[in-house]
């Protein structure tokens, strides 16, 4: 029962949602909660939309890093407890903008339809599993968000390889690697997991 033993009650069942990697993580560190994540969100999720539409994800220039930059004005209200009326929304604009992002990048590359689909299944499935854990109270070790790269991570390792001409090559090998990584851990905590989600919930709590 590690991964659950592990598992740490976030402050919020919202940030949970979020799935922040290393780096908005530690963005979200530097402001200590104090700047709401609604608006920066808000603002991420047009300036990338926008430079998608212009074609920037198609560029083969440092221009591709662009949306990620866009992106990660999300990260420093990582740490915020997202107890506004609207801050819900948050989670959603970051999911919007990560498979927006990764499939532009991957069409715009000549990636394989199927390969880009694989590699968003993982990403999916992985929040779907996070969705339906923490509606169970059986909420996901801190560590998997850092080894899953969290959402900031997985676009700077497709735009990364994109700059460097093999958008395929990465595609597939973040797909194997996330497969893997979500489908391992997804299998275990489950098989380990009390039959009550509010037991689960305890274990955490004791820990």
């Amino acid at each position: 029962m590690t991964s659950l033993h592990m598992a740490r009650i976030p402050s919020s069942s919202v940030t949970a949602y979020r799935d922040d990697g290393l780096l908005s993580r530690g963005m979200g560190a530097m402001v200590a909660g104090q700047l709401p994540p609604l608006p920066p969100a808000i603002a991420a999720f047009f300036i990338t939309g926008v430079l998608l539409l212009v074609g920037i994800a198609a560029t083969d220039g440092l221009a591709v890093f662009a949306p990620v930059v866009a992106l990660l004005l999300a990260g420093p209200g990582s740490s915020h407890r997202h107890d506004g009326r609207l801050d819900w929304l948050v989670p959603v604009l970051l999911r919007i903008i990560e498979y927006g992002f990764i499939a532009s990048v991957g069409f715009a590359h000549g990636v394989p339809a199927i390969v880009i689909m694989i590699l968003l299944g993982a990403i999916t499935f992985h929040h779907y599993d996070g969705v339906y854990r923490i509606r169970q109270h059986v909420y996901p070790p801190d560590w998997l968000a850092t080894a899953g790269l969290g959402w900031e991570g997985r676009m700077i390792a497709v735009a990364a390889g994109g700059l460097l001409g093999a958008s395929t090559a990465m595609f597939i090998l973040l797909a194997l690697y996330l497969w893997a990584l979500f489908g391992w851990e997804s299998l275990t905590c489950w098989l380990a997991a009390p039959r009550s989600g509010v037991e689960a919930a305890d274990l955490g709590a004791h820990d």
